[in-house]
């Protein structure tokens, strides 16, 4: 029952923290918009997107990046998250979370899990009025992408997680997003498919498949349309476990001054 109510009071700061600051929420929001109702008609013309494998069926432009920009909203979330760790490190709130009598896995587990339900919130929002505009999915799309975008969510927030055991003032933090969320971003499926990457820069298609950023949104794409891509949910699984054992490590006493 502690640990039940620890978790409950970890998502319910997270989210308390999250509806009181509008203007992330507007920020989380309009973002995406603007790369799907701007940046996607400029975008759409030079790639002359017709064909979208592997659905192998007429969609348009804007309909394709809907679920790599839920997967942006998802990491901008994330980054988000483990700023608000740094955070919490500078003003102690992190010291006493991390002492509490339960295991560091368990709390730090407990804090992505809340990130990953407020990146959702926001997916949620995001999806709802792109339906508002005609790009919408199948209907047993919005059921099925539920435990992708869980997933992804879990993933790209334990990312965050390993980033912020290893910064220690906020003015570090900015660079090193800089480094981190618009490569991953741009060097995916979330913009354009690899097969067109593999026409331009057989490399860059490379670097795009072993991102794991690019598995990330092919999971949450295929279950958009209420298919599984095995691979892309192995992947994910894997570096979810990856980068989160590895935050572990990293919030170990003897390895950080939280």
């Amino acid at each position: 029952m502690s640990a039940l109510s620890a978790a409950s009071a970890i998502a319910s700061r997270e989210l308390a923290r999250f509806f009181t600051q509008r203007e992330r929420f507007l920020a989380a929001l309009v973002r995406p918009l603007i790369w799907l109702f701007i940046f996607a008609a400029g975008f759409r013309a030079a790639l002359g997107l017709s064909i979208i494998p592997p659905y192998r069926t007429y969609i348009s432009y804007e309909t394709y990046i809907l679920p790599g920009l839920c997967a942006m909203i998802l990491l901008f979330s994330g980054m988000q998250s483990s700023l608000s760790l740094v955070h919490d490190r500078e003003n102690g709130a992190m010291r006493l979370m991390l002492t509490a009598p339960l295991p560091r896995w368990f709390m730090l587990g407990a804090k992505l899990l809340a990130g990953a339900l407020v990146g959702m919130v926001q997916v949620a929002a995001f999806l709802a009025i792109a339906a508002l505009f005609g790009l919408r999915a199948p209907s047993t799309g919005y059921v099925t992408v539920v435990p992708a975008l869980l997933l992804a969510a879990i993933m790209l927030g334990a990312l965050g997680l390993l980033l912020s055991s290893r910064i220690r003032q906020l003015e570090n933090f900015a660079g090193i997003m800089n480094f981190v969320i618009f490569p991953m971003f741009f060097c995916s499926s979330a913009l354009y498919p690899i097969w067109k990457m593999q026409e331009s820069s057989p490399l860059l298609a490379r670097l795009c498949e072993i991102n794991p950023f690019t598995q990330a949104v092919e999971l949450i794409r295929f279950a958009l349309y209420g298919q599984l891509n095995p691979a892309a949910l192995g992947w994910t699984a894997l570096a979810s476990l990856v980068f989160f054992a590895v935050a572990i490590w990293g919030y170990e006493p003897a390895r950080t001054r939280s």
